[in-house]
């Protein structure tokens, strides 16, 4: 699959992360890395304030922020996110399941709860300590529970995850210079 394990070693991709519980069925599962020049709760800020109509995502803009651009600043008023918390994604919506600062944030489309759904969806990034800063670690977990549900995640959701989150960790890098 297209970048699906972009910028991780092989021990980030082996090692259990924070909300791989929420979907444990899961047939897609990619875990990408970065390693950021800056203090964990600076890269953490940049992470709690994502959104649509909040800070976007950090991605390419045209896709996923309906146009408008992302954030370039860390916004006070976008740093009160809560385990619960509804995270706005434009035509649907995520609940922020873990908000641990500055070590760790899960998001699971919909309100996250672990009945059968037509998809289950999680994006975990977790930051450790590295001796240029940050390392900041992503993994995407999901299931398409509908006919041709493998096709749809091998083709279609995976590598496009892959593509935009390869962008979404690049930016934040970028924004913590």
């Amino acid at each position: 699959m297209i970048l699906e394990n972009w910028g991780s070693t092989p021990d980030e991709c082996s090692r259990p992360m924070v909300g791989d519980d929420i979907c444990s069925d899961a047939r897609l599962v990619a875990t990408r890395a970065i390693t950021i020049d800056a203090p964990l709760s600076e890269v953490f800020a940049w992470l709690r304030q994502m959104g649509f109509g909040r800070a976007g995502w950090y991605s390419y803009d045209i896709i996923d922020n309906l146009g408008r651009r992302s954030a370039r600043t860390i916004n006070p008023d976008w740093q009160s996110l809560s385990a619960g918390d509804k995270v706005p994604g434009g035509p649907t919506s995520f609940t922020a399941m873990v908000v641990d600062p500055p070590r760790a944030l899960v998001i699971a489309l919909g309100d996250g709860t672990p009945e059968p759904r037509k998809i289950t969806f999680t994006l975990a990034y977790e930051l450790h300590d590295d001796p240029r800063g940050t390392r900041l670690v992503s993994r995407v977990r999901a299931r398409v529970n509908l006919p041709a549900g493998r096709i749809i995640e091998r083709f279609l959701l995976g590598p496009g995850d892959g593509i935009m989150l390869r962008r979404q960790l690049l930016n934040i890098a970028r924004r913590c210079r």
